[in-house]
């Protein structure tokens, strides 16, 4: 409590990141949409450790959208060394979301700091923003091996998985041709892995067409999944 000239206690004012973090914590999403838009649109230095926080432990979608759009409008090299600790996090939503926050600062610095360990997590929401983040940062001359990297994930997951790694391979370009190729051969012996090959090597000739598996891909993969689970 501060006095005034009169001797009256007046509250101390609160200091801009405490206040920023109360209004994060607002049980109304619709109010902590609005403070992440007003830490945006009035950046300060002391509101980026309350945004990244809030970023690891905001369950509304919307508001971490928001939260990464007020991060980038801070000073990046201010922004990018607080993010890259949440990559170290043990919960599973601040890693995804500082993964997110990576990909959209698009910063090679950052490269260093994707580990195989996001690439291959158990976790599809870690595993899926790694790939994309280690395409936005990874340095091109680190396109070939990332793009080996990448391929070891085929067959992975539902088809929302397999989408966003064969556009993450697409985006790589020529770089992801040759890791390709033993995939599709592997028809046969691991058909889940083939069709998803197959379906990125048409996504990599035509970048703009729609992710679909073969159908008769996806029969073999039905068949296959059949056979393994006694059905």
């Amino acid at each position: 409590m501060h006095p005034t000239s009169h001797g009256v206690a007046q509250p101390a004012r609160q200091a801009p990141e405490a206040a920023l973090a109360a209004a994060l914590s607002a049980s109304n999403s619709s109010t902590r949409l609005q403070a992440a838009m007003t830490a945006g649109t009035r950046p300060r230095t002391e509101y980026i450790e309350p945004l990244v926080a809030r970023s690891g432990i905001e369950p509304d979608f919307s508001v971490r959208e928001t939260l990464t759009w007020a991060l980038l409008q801070h000073p990046l090299d201010d922004v990018l060394p607080r993010v890259l600790a949440e990559l170290n996090s043990s919960a599973p939503l601040a890693v995804a979301q500082a993964l997110h926050t990576v990909s959209k600062l698009g910063d090679t610095r950052a490269w260093p700091a994707i580990t195989p360990a996001h690439i291959h997590s158990a976790d599809d929401d870690i595993a899926r923003t790694a790939w994309r983040a280690a395409a936005a940062v990874a340095p091109e001359t680190a396109h070939p091996a990332l793009a080996a990297d990448l391929v070891t994930e085929l067959g992975r997951g539902d088809i929302d998985t397999m989408r966003s790694l064969s556009r993450v391979l697409a985006g790589l370009g020529e770089a992801a041709v040759a890791p390709l190729a033993p995939a599709v051969a592997l028809r046969g012996s691991d058909p889940a892995v083939a069709a998803h090959a197959r379906a990125t090597e048409r996504l990599l000739a035509d970048p703009d067409a729609s992710f679909a598996l073969d159908p008769a891909d996806a029969a073999r993969m039905a068949r296959a999944f059949s056979a393994t689970s006694g059905t």
